[in-house]
């Protein structure tokens, strides 16, 4: 009987646990049914119901639940540990037949920050949208640094200075130039810096960075160099909101040049010390090396790189 019970056990997984299998992968990744389910795209019920299921037919409990975690058993990690990398691979190849379809396919979860995903996809996403209506992009936009490997998308974009060493990485532009930029009623009042250091005398936005520091203004004449610890009106992490407090005269801020090139043609706020212009990191993409790159990726960075609408 015992043999039997092994026997049992350890019987070929029938083709619907492919996606059992899949679950059970997410759900350890996240620790988490909502989380898990929404990589997956299903409910953490219908979620939490098939592994459930999953874990009767095996006759061995994979998952520690609570109402407020989910741990794996030792079973659990026994069978993580045994089916990560072959059920990875088992996905690529899979992946891998969408070069042999007519349009490509799939979807690509990306991590982004915010002014990647304003200047960099927005202008690219229609496109894409044309060309290949079976791709699907979910975008997450997100200023602050994460594993995005361990929070399950494909890849990450942040400026090429702040991508993971162990990453494959891709510039995606040009180098980013950053500067100063004030509204005309706020230069009009409070007069118009010469020089870095006049910022001391002066009303800032400071910028909060995706790390939780401070980010010090950096400039750049020639072959001086430096970096300015601003007064700080407010500091705020949302580039969209800082832009709408620099128009309404709240104070001076620190931008990429492709982020208020629009606000600065339309003559609502204006470049302060110019001649101080600091050139910054690219945009990168980066993703894992040990993975195959999903078609869809392929498509968007080709895409992007075909149409540069940040230079490259």
């Amino acid at each position: 009987m015992l043999l039997c019970a092994t026997e049992s056990l350890w019987m070929p997984v029938s083709r619907p646990d492919y996606a059992d299998l899949n679950y059970f992968i997410a759900v350890a990744r996240y620790r988490s049914f909502s989380r898990a389910g929404i990589e997956l795209g299903v409910s953490s019920s219908t979620l939490s119901h098939a592994l459930r299921s999953f874990e009767e037919r095996l006759g061995v409990r994979l998952l520690n639940r609570t109402t407020r975690s989910v741990t794996l058993t030792a079973a659990g990690e026994q069978l993580l540990e045994a089916i990560s990398e072959p059920m990875a691979t088992l996905g690529g190849a899979i992946e891998g037949l969408n070069r042999f379809r007519e349009s490509p396919a799939g979807l690509v979860r990306l991590n982004v920050m915010q002014d990647a995903a304003l200047n960099l996809l927005s202008p690219v996403l229609p496109v894409l949208a044309e060309r290949y209506p079976d791709i699907q992009i979910d975008i997450a936009i997100n200023n602050h640094m994460i594993d995005v490997i361990a929070e399950g998308f494909d890849a990450g974009i942040r400026y090429g200075d702040t991508v993971p060493e162990d990453m494959v990485s891709q510039a995606l532009s040009a180098p980013i130039d950053w500067v100063v930029v004030g509204s005309p009623d706020y230069l009009r009042r409070y007069g118009e810096p010469r020089h870095p250091q006049d910022l001391l005398k002066h009303r800032c936005i400071g910028i909060r960075l995706g790390n939780g520091r401070i980010y010090q203004w950096e400039f750049e004449r020639g072959d001086e160099k430096l970096s300015i610890c601003v007064p700080s009106t407010v500091i705020i992490d949302d580039g969209p909101i800082a832009m709408s407090l620099v128009e309404q005269g709240v104070g001076l801020v620190y931008a990429s040049v492709p982020t208020v090139a629009a606000l600065v043609e339309a003559g609502k706020v204006r470049c302060v010390l110019e001649d101080w212009c600091s050139p910054g990191p690219a945009f990168h993409i980066y993703y894992p090396s040990r993975r195959q790159v999903p078609v869809g990726l392929r498509v968007l960075i080709d895409l992007i790189r075909e149409i540069r609408p940040l230079g490259l």
